[in-house]
């Protein structure tokens, strides 16, 4: 009973006191008209700055990110790449899918539709996984046909054609 009481003086007081006696004068909007309604916020424009944790606390901003695995790739050898493009752009391929010149694709004589193949230029050392939607190629001793934007990152246009490296993606 005391408490309550005690807790009814101290509301009431709380309600005499001014909106700013709270805080101190620096966290005070000072554009504020005393008695309107912007002045009944004000204290809570400008907050003081937050208290420093203390104890065991773990900081997340140190925690390093997960390590990504890598895929698993297995080599399936090495040959000559060329490229097709703006000619068969929107021509079927060979699993019924429209072939699109700016889509990373490329045609395999073996390899199932769907697999992921990882085709490296070892003369720049770039690289680009493509995913096989067709068949081919039918020139000669050339053992992928891939997209002309595949090409173009791997840096075959210039040429047409050139060596390549093969990995075929697992997992």
């Amino acid at each position: 009973m005391v408490y309550r009481a005690f807790r009814n003086v101290l509301f009431l007081a709380a309600l005499a006191l001014p909106a700013t006696a709270a805080l101190p004068q620096e966290h005070v909007h000072r554009a504020a008209v005393p008695g309107s309604f912007d002045a009944s916020f004000a204290r809570f424009e400008t907050l003081p700055p937050a208290p420093q944790p203390a104890g065991h606390v773990v900081d997340l901003s140190t925690i390093e990110p997960p390590v990504e695995l890598l895929p698993v790739t297995r080599s399936i050898g090495t040959g000559v790449a060329s490229y097709y493009g703006r000619r068969f752009h929107g021509r079927l391929t060979a699993n019924g899918e429209r072939f699109d010149m700016h889509a990373m694709t490329a045609a395999h004589r073996t390899l199932p539709f769907g697999s992921l193949v990882e085709v490296t230029n070892p003369r720049t050392g770039k690289r680009v996984t493509v995913r096989i939607n067709d068949r081919g190629p039918f020139h000669g001793n050339r053992v992928i046909d891939v997209s002309r934007a595949a090409a173009t990152e791997l840096g075959l246009i210039g040429r047409g054609h050139g060596t390549v490296e093969l990995a075929l993606l697992e997992g």
